[in-house]
């Protein structure tokens, strides 16, 4: 969808360097991706203490969309690894 918005010079200058941003479009859609996805964390937040921790990954795969990370590839469901608690 094409907008034009007025945007603060000084702020577009300071999200170009933060980032490899080649536009400020990209720069933008970053920023637009940033608070959907704090967002999303919020949602999870509020799941606090409702989940056992093995919903987790699964919860936040529903919230954002996204694969729930190393969990998210493992054929069998034994979530305990030597590289961290169960």
């Amino acid at each position: 969808m094409r907008t034009n918005i007025e945007i603060n010079d000084e702020l577009m200058d300071q999200a170009m360097k933060s980032g490899a941003f080649k536009t400020k479009k990209d720069a933008v859609e970053a920023g637009l991706r940033l608070l959907a996805r704090q967002a999303a964390y919020r949602e999870i937040l509020a799941l606090r203490g409702k989940l056992r921790w093995d919903d987790a990954p699964r919860a936040a795969e529903l919230i954002l969309n996204e694969p729930a990370g190393p969990y998210h590839a493992r054929p069998d469901d034994a979530r305990a690894t030597e590289s961290g608690p169960r």
